[in-house]
Order: structure tokens, then sequence, then C-alpha cells
């Protein structure tokens, strides 16, 4: 009697009936499927698109591209490249160009070290990083928004010209903003489910590891961190104060390591450019010149976009907006501008305008189409077209290798770049040790009545040549310059028998020493 009672006793203390899961296939297909092929799709679809972003970028942005990553890297791992005042000052770290000298270094060790894959490779890993950062940053809207605003969001990104422009390229510039988006995955934004303070911090560490300045960019995003901790000293003790002392001290062991003697680069960097105002010495720009110029051409087509964003999405997202707004203010007060100084921030502004075109509604997709083909005709024309005569000069000295390599009858290769310098790579770009000179550029350091070596020549060309080359034995074999530049030196070339061997397209917009055309000069 008493096990019947037991048996029909309700009560809170019987424990509920647990059913057993069933593990057949079937089941499990449909529960983790979809996830997976979600995951997976936009995976493949970032790296094919920024492999074929890679491939259809040939043209040339700024020197640093080469003349602080691959060209420090080169050296690196066989001995030879140039390296310019920077280095010698100690203001670059080697941990980017560490990088791709690890790639260099497996070329080398396997004997496959050929130009093309010392030039492809490091873009190519360039665009892998570029492409995760972009699953990452797709992956982060889902959390913060819905499907709709994330879609239209990544849509933005995807088709902004500059990032197609920029994130390929081996500048420390590209990789911070690909470490920013990064970073900004992990990052407590209200509403994200993916926030980690140990991820991001490294990401950020790293970030200014690469490229000091990034520290502009994060500084109001760590602000609002701690402002919104409640537990601030724990924040401080076990997470600012870690991250910050391991980041230095690795990449002060980095540069130590390589410079071979003490070396705090990230002081260097804040005292050339900053207390000493070296940055000027490469030109300067008024003050409004990020509100009335720089900003525009970053963000392109996007703008109107951006703008009506910003008054939908104003209070949920004004911590992105006041980076944006603060990195733009800080490099305002700096003199020297460039457009790649404010492309860290340019994913933040895609939050912005991803909102305002989901919020478009009927008229949404007519204003995507617009917005993908104004984006598209610049994207192509700079990738393409724009500024690519200094990379294909580069594969017509090419074979000057063979004739270096060879004993003949010929002379050994001499080429002079009579150029704006550093317009052209160098030695990551040819891969052999010809003898290669251009005009030297190195700010003034302290000296009195400065004038470096490319402005004299500019001022009197046939003055520098004869004091520069006395005699004729001692004049290079090539001359690689602009045509604005050959009309001036017309009587020096027919003087010295060199003839033109070459004609390169550059640009259709020369502007002043440079001019829309290469010419390649040789001494017969």
């Amino acid at each position: 009697m008493e096990n019947l009672r037991s048996r029909l006793k309700f009560g809170s203390k019987v424990e509920d009936v647990k059913l057993r899961r069933r593990k057949s296939q079937l089941y499990s297909r449909q529960e983790e499927s979809p996830l997976n092929i979600g995951v997976l799709s936009v995976t493949v679809f970032c790296v094919v698109f920024r492999l074929i972003n890679c491939l259809l970028v040939q043209t040339s942005f700024v020197p640093d591209e080469y003349w602080q990553s691959l060209e420090v890297s080169h050296r690196m791992v066989f001995n030879y490249g140039y390296l310019t005042w920077e280095w010698k000052a100690g203001i670059r770290g080697f941990s980017y160009p560490l990088l791709f000298a690890f790639l260099y270094k497996i070329l080398q060790f396997i004997s496959y070290d050929s130009v093309q894959l010392l030039i492809w490779l490091p873009r190519i890993l360039q665009s892998l990083l570029a492409s995760f950062a972009d699953v990452k940053f797709f992956f982060l809207l889902q959390t913060l928004e819905n499907q709709d605003v994330a879609r239209w969001t990544f849509f933005c990104h995807m088709c902004s010209w500059f990032t197609w422009f920029c994130c390929t390229r081996t500048l420390t510039n590209s990789m911070e903003a690909t470490i920013t988006t990064l970073a900004l995955s992990y990052f407590p934004l209200p509403g994200s489910k993916t926030h980690s303070s140990k991820k991001y911090l490294a990401l950020v560490a790293l970030a200014v590891i690469i490229r000091p300045t990034a520290v502009i960019v994060w500084f109001p995003l760590l602000l609002y961190h701690f402002w919104q901790e409640d537990n601030k000293l724990r924040l401080i003790t076990h997470h600012y104060i870690p991250t910050g002392t391991l980041a230095v001290v690795t990449s002060t062991a980095i540069d130590c390591f390589f410079y071979e003697k003490w070396t705090p680069v990230q002081f260097n960097f804040l005292k050339f450019n900053i207390l000493h105002g070296v940055a000027d010495f490469y030109g300067s720009h008024p003050w409004h010149w990020y509100l009335t110029q720089g900003f525009a051409v970053v963000i392109g087509p996007h703008l109107p976009l951006f703008l009506h964003g910003c008054m939908l999405a104003f209070k949920r997202y004004k911590i992105l907006l006041a980076a944006v707004v603060w990195t733009i203010a800080v490099y305002s007060v700096l003199p020297h501008k460039e457009f790649r100084f404010i492309y860290p921030v340019l994913p933040f502004c895609m939050v912005f305008c991803g909102i305002s075109l989901a919020h478009l509604k009927s008229w949404r997709r007519t204003a995507a189409a617009v917005l993908l083909s104004a984006n598209l005709i610049p994207a192509l024309y700079t990738g393409l077209i724009h500024q690519r005569g200094t990379l294909d000069v580069m594969n017509h000295l090419q074979p000057l290798c063979d004739v270096g390599n060879v004993s003949t009858t010929r002379p050994q290769p001499d080429v002079f770049f009579l150029m704006p310098c550093h317009s052209t790579p160098f030695y990551s770009h040819i891969h052999c040790p010809i003898k290669m000179r251009f005009l030297e550029c190195p700010p003034d350091l302290g000296e009195e009545a400065y004038v470096d070596e490319a402005e004299r020549f500019y001022e009197e060309p046939l003055l520098w040549f004869r004091t520069s080359f006395p005699y004729k034995s001692s004049l290079p074999t090539h001359l690689i310059m602009f045509d604005v530049l050959e009309k001036e030196i017309s009587v020096f070339l027919e003087g010295n028998n060199f003839v033109r061997a070459a004609k390169i397209f550059h640009t259709h917009f020369p502007e002043g020493r440079v001019g829309g055309s290469i010419f390649i000069y040789e001494r017969h």
C-alpha cells in the first residue's frame, strides 16, 4: 500500500523526467547545419572577394607601402635592401616587417624566392587577414542589429572604394585598420554578445605596436570602456596594465634585437613626429583639410548615408561617432595630413551607412545600386590605372638582373632614378643586387642651410649632373624619369648618348614633378 501511495504522490521533490537526446544524423544536421553553412558561406565569399580585390589593385599609393615594409623585410632576409632615414633614427618598429620577413625566409629556405612571389605573397597574406576581419565584422553586426540591417551594413563595408583601394596593400595603415576591425568585434559595444576585454585589448596593443598612432583611434573607446566598467580597479590591474606592459616589452625586445642596441621606437616616434615636427617636412595642409577634403574622399559616395545614419543611430552608437570625430579632430591639429591616416575609422562609419540604407525601405535597392556603381568606378580606376607606372617600370628593369649575373661585354647595370624620392619600389621588387640609386631626401635634422639632394637636383639639374658625374665613366647605364623632366635635361641626355628605351604610362593626372609617363633612358 505504501509503495502504491509513493507512486501516486505529486510534490515538489519529484524530479522532472529527462528525455534522452537523440543522436541520429538527421537531427544533428537540422540543428547544426544552418549556422555552419552561414559561417562557411560568408567566409568563402570574403576570402574570394579579397583575393580578387588583391589581384585588381596593381597601382602604387604612397612610398611607405614598400619602403617601410617589404624593403625592410627583404633586407632582413636577403641582406641587401635600402633602409630609409626612419630606420637609422630608430622611429620604425620591426614587428610589421617581421611578418613578411617570415614569408621571405620560407621562400628562401625552399628555394622559391622568385620576385613575383616576393611581391604578391605579402599582399595575399594581407588580403586573407582583411577577409578575416570582414567575417568578424559581419557577425558582430548580426549580434548588434537585426539580419536586415546587418546585411546592408556589410554591403556598405564591402563596396567601399577606399577599403578596396587600401586593405590589401602592405601599409601599416592597412594592418591598423584590419586589427581595429577585429578588435571592434570584441569591444563591449551596447548589445554586443561577443565582447572580451582580453581579446580586444590584446588586438589594440598589437595595433599600437605596428603603428603608434592607433592609440588616437582607441583613446575614446578605452575611456568609454573604463567609464562603463563596474570594477574599474580590476580593469586597470588585470587588463590595461598587464596587456600594455606585455606589448611594450615584446615590441621593444624585437626592435632591440634587430637594431642591435637599445631603441625605444614608440618614444622616438613621438619625439620626431610630435616634438620635432619632422613629419611637416613631407608637406602640410590647413587645419580644415580633413573636413573639407580628406574625409569626403575616404568615405566617398557613402557620405549622404553616413550623415543620415548619424541622425538615426546617434544615441545607440554615439561612442563610434565620438571615435570618428575625435580621430579627425586630432589629425586636423597635426600639419601633415594624408587620406590613409583616417582609414581605420572607416568601418565605424559603415555602421551608420548600413542603418541608413536599411531604413530607406522602398528606395534602398535603388540606393544600393547607385552606391555600388559610384564606388565601382573609382575602385577600378585607382586600382588598375591611376599611378601604375612606378610599379610597371620595375618589371621593365627586371631583365637587367640577367645582365648583372652573366659575365658579358656589356657594362654592369647602374640604374639611377631621377624622380621625387621613393617614387618607385626598390630591391624588394627586383630581387637582385644590381647597383641602383635615387635622389635622397631625408628631412632636416638640425643642419644649417639644409637642402636635400632631390631639391638641389630639381633646382639646377644640369649643374647637379656636372658636379655629381664629373667623368663619363661614372655615369649610370640607365636613367629613370618622369616625362616632365625630359625637356629640361635633353642637352645632357644627347651629349652623353642616352637613348630612350621605353615609355610607360603612369597617370592621366600629372602634377608638379610627377608626369603622366615614365621614360627609361639607356646609355650607348
